[in-house]
C-alpha cells in the first residue's frame, strides 16, 4: 500500500515494469496533489490560460531537456504558472509520451482547480494560480512498497540506504551539470539475497544548491515515519523527490562508472581551479583600485562592441547629480526592470534613466540588447538613446526624455483622448510607420521590434511618436524573409497569428501589430474581449462594421463631431484591416503602407476576414502550433521566467519608459 498526506490520492500500481525500465512503455502513474480549497467555477479566462499553458507545456517538451516553466496571463488575476519536469534519465520521447499523458490526465484527475500537482514514475507536471514553496514538504506523496526488510538486516540496510542518500543529495545539490539528478547503489550486509539499496535524487534545474539540499532532506526526513523498514519507498515534492528500491528502477549505461568517475574528478578539480583564479582575480583589482575599470566591464559585457560603445558611457557621479542621487521626487515610473528617473545633465539637456533593479536577470540580457541595438539606430521616430552607466554593479539606459509620455497614456483615457483630434492622430500614425520603415528597410539593420503597442510609442512636446523598448527586438540579415524563435515575447493582442503560434517572426509580425496600432488610434479602445461585450475584440468588431458598409461606427464618438476628413478615416480603417490580415503574405509591406497614407488616389485592395484573437487561443489549445513552438500569451521565457516571477517581474509601466 502507498501513504500519503492531505489531499493526495494515489493508486499502487501491482507491479511495475516485468524487465525493470522499458523504453516504450505507458507512463506509470504514482499520485496527485488536487487541494479542496483551489476551485473555480466559472473563470473563463484562467481556464482558457490553463488550456493554452498544457498545450505549450506538451509543444515544447522536444525543445526543454526535460525541464521548462512557463505563464499565462501574467500579470493578471487569472494567471496560470506550469511547470513539467521529466526524470533525469528518461529519453525525449519518453518524457514527451509522459507530459502529454499528465497534461491530459491532470484536469482529468483535478478538475476546475486552480492547482495541482500530478506524478509519474518518468514525469511531473504541476500548474497553479499562485507559488509552491521550493523546501516546504507540503504539498507531497510518500510512496511505499509492501514489503518489509528483514528485521536481522535492518540496522544494516538503514544504515546503508540514509547513507547513500546523503551522498546523492549532495551530488544532486551541486551539479555541475543542466540537470539536478543523482542515482547509485550500494550494497548492504545481511543475509537476503537481495543486499544491495538502489537510489534515486532530484530537484528542478532552477534551485540553488542551497534550496535543492533543503528540499531533498526534508523529503528523505518524510520517510521514516512513513515508510520505515520497506523495501522501496519514494517521497515526492513539489520541486524535488527522492526514491529507494532493492532493484534497479533507473537507466544505466556502460559508460555510467567512467561518467560518475569523470564528475567526481570535476567536482574535485574545478573548485581548486576556480579558487586559483578567484585570488588572481583578487589581487588584481587590488592592484588596480585606484583605475576605472570602464573598458573592462565594457568587454565583459559586451565582447567585440566594446570599442564602439565607449564614446555613450556615462560616469555614475554625473547620473547621481543628474537624478539628485536618485531621489523619490525624480521618479517617474517604475517596473520589475527597476525604476524610471527623470534628470537634468550639466548641459541642461533633460533625460530619463532607466535603472535597473539588481534582481532582475531579465532585465540585464534586455539591457544588453537595447543598448547594441539603438546605439546603431537613429530616427526622429524612434526614441533617443543618450548613452548608459555601468559602474559598480549598477546598470543604468539614459534616454532622451520624452515630455508627453506613452500614446497610451492618451488613448485609452476618456477625457485625455479628446486632445488628441484627427490631424494629430493621422500623424502619430504616419510617423509610427515612419519608424517601422526605417527598422525594416532604411537602417544599417534589419530590425524586427516585435513588440509593438502603444505603451511603447512615446509622444514628445509635438505629439511625435517615438518608438521606444528594444529589448525584446531582433537583428537580422538584410535579405532575410522571417526568422523563428523558441521564446515568444510580446503582448497579446498585439501579436500576429504566426509569431503567437509558431514562433515565426518577420517584417509582417511588425505590420500586424501596427494594423492593431492604427485601429485602436482610430477607435480610441483596445483591442480586448472585455471592451466588446458582443465581439470577440477589436479586429472582429471592425471587421463586421466594414462589411455592414458603416466602418465611420468605430470612430471615436469623443472626436467624431469634430470637422475632419473622413474618407481618410475609412483609408486608415482599410489599411488597419489590411495590416491585420492573417496570412503574412496578404499584408502590405510597411513602405506599400506609407505610400496608401501618402497618396489620396492609390486604390487599396480590398481586405479579407482578420483572424479572431480567441481563435489564436484556440488554435494553440488544440495543438494546431509546431511542435517546436511556444505559444504564449504576454510569455516571457522558459526558466528565466520563473525567476522573473519570484523577482516580481513586469514591464515598466511609468509616465515616461
Amino acid at each position: 500500500m502507498f501513504l500519503l498526506n492531505n489531499h493526495v490520492d494515489v493508486t499502487f500500481l501491482l507491479f511495475l515494469w516485468l524487465f525493470g525500465i522499458g523504453s516504450s512503455s505507458a507512463s506509470i502513474y504514482n499520485a496527485n496533489y488536487c487541494p479542496n480549497n483551489t476551485s473555480y467555477n466559472s473563470n473563463l479566462t484562467f481556464e482558457t490560460n490553463l488550456k493554452v499553458l498544457l498545450a505549450s507545456m506538451v509543444s515544447n517538451v522536444s525543445l526543454s531537456d526535460g525541464y521548462y516553466f512557463t505563464a499565462m496571463g501574467m500579470g493578471t488575476t487569472s494567471v496560470a504558472n506550469g511547470l513539467l519536469l521529466c526524470r533525469g534519465d528518461v529519453s525525449t520521447a519518453t518524457c514527451h509520451d509522459c507530459i502529454s499523458t499528465a497534461a491530459t490526465e491532470i484536469t482529468r484527475r483535478c478538475p476546475n482547480k486552480t492547482e495541482s500537482i500530478i506524478w509519474y514514475d518518468e514525469c511531473m507536471l504541476r500548474f497553479t494560480n499562485r507559488y509552491f514553496a521550493p523546501t516546504s514538504v507540503v504539498p507531497r506523496a510518500n510512496l511505499m512498497d509492501g514489503n518489509n526488510i528483514s528485521a536481522s538486516d535492518l540496522d544494516s540496510f538503514n544504515r546503508t540506504l540514509f547513507g547513500l542518500l546523503n551522498d546523492l543529495i549532495e551530488e544532486a545539490a551541486n551539479s555541475r551539470l543542466a540537470r539536478k539528478f543523482a542515482t547509485g547503489q550500494r550494497e548492504f550486509a545481511g543475509h537476503s539475497p537481495e543486499n544491495t539499496v538502489y537510489a534515486l535524487t532530484e530537484c528542478e534545474p532552477d534551485l540553488t544548491t542551497t534550496q535543492c539540499e533543503e528540499c531533498l532532506r526534508n523529503a528523505v526526513s518524510t520517510l521514516p515515519s512513513c515508510c520505515g523498514g520497506k523495501q522501496g519507498a519514494r517521497a515526492l515534492l513539489s520541486y524535488c523527490n527522492a526514491r529507494h528500491e532493492l532493484f534497479r528502477f533507473y537507466h544505466t549505461s556502460d559508460t555510467s562508472g567512467n561518467k560518475k568517475s569523470v564528475s567526481r574528478v570535476v567536482l574535485i578539480v574545478v573548485p581548486v581551479v576556480v579558487s586559483i583564479i578567484l585570488l588572481l582575480c583578487v589581487c588584481y583589482f587590488i592592484l588596480k583600485r585606484s583605475r576605472k575599470k570602464y573598458n573592462t566591464l565594457l568587454r565583459e559585457n559586451f565582447g567585440e562592441e566594446s570599442a564602439t560603445l565607449e564614446s555613450l558611457q556615462f560616469g555614475l557621479v554625473t547620473i547621481e547629480a543628474a537624478t539628485n542621487k536618485f531621489s523619490y521626487e525624480k521618479r517617474i515610473g517604475e517596473g520589475g526592470f527597476g525604476v524610471v528617473y527623470k534628470g537634468v545633465l550639466p548641459d541642461g539637456r533633460e533625460i530619463a534613466v532607466k535603472k535597473l533593479s539588481k534582481s532582475s536577470g531579465q532585465g540585464a540580457n534586455e539591457f544588453k540588447n537595447e543598448i547594441l541595438l539603438i546605439a546603431k539606430l537613429q530616427h526622429r521616430n524612434l526614441v533617443t538613446l543618450l548613452g548608459f552607466c555601468l559602474e559598480e554593479h549598477e546598470k543604468m539606459l539614459i534616454y532622451e526624455f520624452v515630455s508627453n509620455k506613452s500614446l497610451d497614456y492618451f488613448l485609452f483615457d476618456s477625457h485625455r483622448s479628446k486632445q488628441l483630434n484627427w490631424s494629430e492622430r493621422y500623424k502619430i500614425i504616419e510617423g509610427i510607420a515612419q519608424g517601422i520603415s526605417y527598422l525594416h528597410e532604411h537602417s544599417r539593420l534589419k530590425v524586427i521590434h516585435r513588440d509593438l503597442k502603444p505603451s511603447n510609442v512615446l509622444l514628445d512636446s509635438n505629439m511625435n511618436p517615438k518608438i521606444s523598448d528594444f529589448g525584446m527586438a531582433r537583428i537580422v540579415a538584410i535579405d532575410q524573409l522571417q526568422g523563428k524563435t523558441n521564446r515568444i515575447v510580446g503582448t497579446y493582442g498585439y501579436m500576429s497569428p504566426e509569431y503567437a503560434m509558431h514562433g515565426q517572426f518577420s517584417e509582417k509580425s511588425d505590420v500586424f501589430s501596427f494594423g492593431v496600432i492604427v485601429l485602436e488610434i482610430i477607435s480610441a479602445k483596445r483591442n480586448t474581449r472585455s471592451v466588446f461585450s458582443d465581439h470577440d475584440d477589436l479586429l472582429s468588431y471592425t471587421w463586421e462594421q466594414w462589411m455592414d458598409e458603416a466602418p465611420l461606427n468605430i470612430f471615436d464618438q469623443s472626436i467624431k463631431a469634430e470637422f475632419c476628413d473622413h474618407s481618410e478615416v475609412v483609408k486608415c480603417i482599410q489599411i488597419g484591416l489590411l495590416c491585420v490580415q492573417e496570412k503574412p503574405d496578404d499584408r502590405p509591406k510597411i513602405t506599400q503602407v506609407i505610400s496608401y497614407l501618402n497618396s489620396s488616389i492609390t486604390e487599396l485592395p480590398l481586405p479579407k476576414k482578420p483572424i479572431r484573437q480567441s481563435g489564436i487561443v484556440q488554435k494553440i489549445a488544440v495543438g494546431e502550433s509546431s511542435s517546436g513552438s511556444t505559444p504564449s500569451i504576454n510569455e516571457m521565457s522558459e526558466s528565466n521566467f520563473r525567476k522573473a516571477i519570484l523577482c516580481d517581474y513586469s514591464p515598466i509601466k511609468s509616465k515616461h519608459r
